[in-house]
């Protein structure tokens, strides 16, 4: 039996690939997550210089693959096997080997993350393309969304060709057919982009980022316009939770911002799993 029937024909086998190749996934968007912000805003600070004239001295390589990751204390090079997911923080008891500083518990959990959902994907629309594109999609939304908490920044890099993505998916009625997931971009830009001129009009204040209204359009373009308004309600009901228990928990600031875009990104992994099956129940009542 082949590799590729062995994936079709035994479930489990499939389920445990794409669960170990979610975690390591999950180490590599820890990198993204944290190079990614730097590497805009050193692009923001040169294009700064030059529009003011100014000459600055070139920066040294940074991007996704360069440097190697290394310990921020310390700078200790992190090898081959202190790199294993969630395994080496574990041998590690989650501090460097050199400086023996204790390693920030999200990356593992990033990791662990990152490989459950994509063992669920793989468990819950099986062997087959729809796997691949919810794959992308999923590890997509991790990124964003701990970007967005990190920063408030939902990067252009993710958002636009995950728009894209979605529509080109749906070319062929991928999720939604194409007609749906065209709609679906343009009413999720539109919609919160009147949200945030009408707020900004009202109060004189800022309520969103425009990266929200791009995520918001990404997701749907992947499963059209009518699974928006869960995505919206969903998102807007995790928000406040959150909030109310940050208010209530942390002594979080009612005016200190709350960025939206985790929660868009829940709201887009529920549809994602369940989308079709909540709408289908809600339309049944009427």
């Amino acid at each position: 039996m082949s590799f590729i029937a062995h994936l079709q024909e035994i479930p489990l086998f499939f389920i445990s690939l794409c669960t170990i190749t979610g975690l390591m996934i999950g180490s590599f968007l820890n990198v993204v997550i944290y190079r990614l912000p730097k590497m805009i805003e050193q692009t923001w600070r040169q294009q700064c210089a030059e529009l003011h004239g100014e000459r600055i001295a070139a920066p040294s390589a940074f991007n996704i693959a360069t440097p190697r990751s290394m310990c921020p204390n310390c700078k200790h090079q992190i090898t081959a096997l202190e790199n294993i997911p969630i395994l080496s923080y574990l041998l590690l008891k989650g501090r460097c080997t050199q400086c023996h500083v204790r390693i920030s518990p999200r990356y593992p959990i990033v990791e662990a993350l990152t490989g459950i959902i994509s063992g669920f994907i793989a468990w819950h629309f099986g062997f087959g393309l729809m796997t691949l594109a919810a794959l992308i999609f999923a590890w997509a939304m991790i990124t964003l969304a701990l970007i967005d908490l990190d920063t408030q920044l939902l990067p252009d890099d993710i958002t636009l060709p995950l728009l894209w993505i979605g529509l080109l998916i749906n070319l062929k009625g991928g999720f939604t057919d194409i007609h749906s997931a065209i709609m679906g971009a343009v009413i999720g830009y539109l919609t919160l982009w009147s949200i945030f001129w009408g707020f900004k009009i009202i109060t004189g204040k800022e309520g969103m980022g425009y990266g929200d209204f791009k995520l918001l359009a990404a997701i749907g373009a992947w499963f059209g316009w009518v699974m928006l308004p869960l995505v919206i309600l969903l998102s807007s009901l995790a928000g406040t939770i959150i909030g109310i228990g940050l208010m209530f928990t942390t002594g979080h600031k009612k005016d200190n911002p709350i960025p939206f875009g985790p929660y868009l990104a829940i709201g887009g992994l529920v549809a994602l799993f369940w989308g079709n099956q909540i709408n289908h129940r809600y339309f049944a009542l009427f």
